[in-house]
């Protein structure tokens, strides 16, 4: 039987990429987000041969890769004063169709703009902002859910309910409680940010994570601006404000030329847990569940 309707919940990078798959295939979506707009935050950036496969099924990858980049490789150092590469894994350019799915490097922020550009150009899909799921159901022939909407609250039903909303999913609290989501969470910490500063005199890759048993990190480069992700291990029990004023000194501890805050500009500072979870069942009658709704893992 022909489905009529599909409605997805979270407008992230893997709601948005869902909804425009589906509809380049001719079925009619609908796109539920509870905020305003997209997440204007860098985040994520790398995105290796099988995303870019998707990309190119969805009719993106020529745009991704001409406002991204192409990064030089990956390599894992250890935090010596030479910085001693361990292992180095590189993204060369040959010239033959395999660099049709190199890895290619843009900000979430900047890939999720792509991905609704392409998502409003398409006839058959909606993306509807201010629309907080509330409620779910379903029987035999259809699903649904209670919305909070700027016009008030709504059902909407479909043929099938799929939640890309995210690590706190409402689907899937829905379906299976609030406390549950198999698995455990690390007695680790870490830190996310985004920063400028100058890393060219230090001959560093444009990514490499450093092992160090106290002071491990992250440092990639996710523009051709300059912009760096640095992500870090902290203490753990530290409250957010805790971690942000231990910042400076832990930059100075492990980037080169031990930096003091006049020499480097940060726009974007998050704490995370480190999670290994995933839910027992992807489906659920006419309830499906995908990214991080369905499955948390260590983002290092």
């Amino acid at each position: 039987m022909a489905l009529s309707k599909v409605i997805i919940v979270g407008a992230g990078p893997s709601g948005l990429l869902l909804a425009l798959l589906l509809a380049r295939a001719g079925m009619v979506v609908e796109l539920l987000e509870m905020t305003h707009g997209l997440d204007t935050r860098p985040r994520a950036s790398h995105y290796g041969e099988p995303s870019c496969h998707e990309f190119e099924r969805a009719g993106v990858l020529d745009e991704i890769q001409a406002e991204g980049f192409f990064p030089n490789g990956v390599s894992w150092r250890k935090l010596d004063e030479a910085k001693t590469r361990i292992v180095a894994l590189h993204n060369p350019a040959t010239d033959g169709p395999e660099d049709r799915y190199r890895m290619v490097c843009l900000p979430l922020h900047r890939l999720g703009k792509i991905l609704e550009t392409a998502v409003k150009a398409q006839p058959t899909a909606s993306i509807l902002y201010g629309h907080k799921v509330v409620g779910v159901g379903q029987d035999d022939g259809k699903a649904w859910v209670q919305v909070e909407t700027p016009d008030g609250e709504q059902t909407k039903e479909a043929d099938y309910i799929v939640g890309c909303d995210g690590a706190n999913s409402k689907i899937r609290r829905a379906l299976f409680g609030d406390d549950v989501f198999p698995g455990f969470t690390w007695d680790e910490q870490i830190v996310a940010t985004d920063m400028y500063y100058d890393f060219s005199p230090y001959g560093y890759d444009d990514s490499q994570f450093f092992v160090h048993p106290e002071h491990y990190h992250m440092v990639a480069k996710i523009q051709t601006d300059g912009l760096h992700r640095v992500t870090y291990g902290e203490l753990p029990g530290l409250t957010n404000e805790q971690l942000k004023e231990r910042q400076p000194m832990k930059y100075a501890a492990f980037l080169p030329g031990s930096p003091d805050p006049s020499k480097y500009k940060i726009v974007n500072i998050s704490p995370y847990k480190v999670h290994q979870r995933c839910v027992d069942k992807m489906r659920v009658g006419r309830f499906l569940l995908a990214a991080d709704a369905a499955h948390l893992c260590n983002p290092l």
